[in-house]
């Protein structure tokens, strides 16, 4: 069950949802249809990116990525 708010108007609309089934909550307290549309743009987004890119505009990034990584990091290991 969701967290009750403290606001008397917010708790009223919240009771009234609740009491009408418009609030759709699963067992971790979140929405399922949004959770897996999330999943959905997630699962394919990468692979779209990948696609899309050329090889060396993903190098450019991968270089830009392990530069950032390393930034502050000493030379000599010790």
């Amino acid at each position: 069950m969701a967290k009750r708010p403290t606001d008397p108007n917010q708790l009223a609309k919240f009771i009234l949802d609740q009491s009408t089934g418009q609030v759709q909550k699963g067992p971790d307290g979140k929405n399922p249809f949004a959770q897996a549309l999330g999943r959905l743009g997630g699962l394919k987004g990468g692979d779209a990116r990948a696609a899309a890119l050329s090889k060396s505009r993903r190098s450019e990034i991968a270089k830009k990525a392990a530069k950032t990584r390393w930034k502050g990091h000493k030379k000599g290991g010790k």
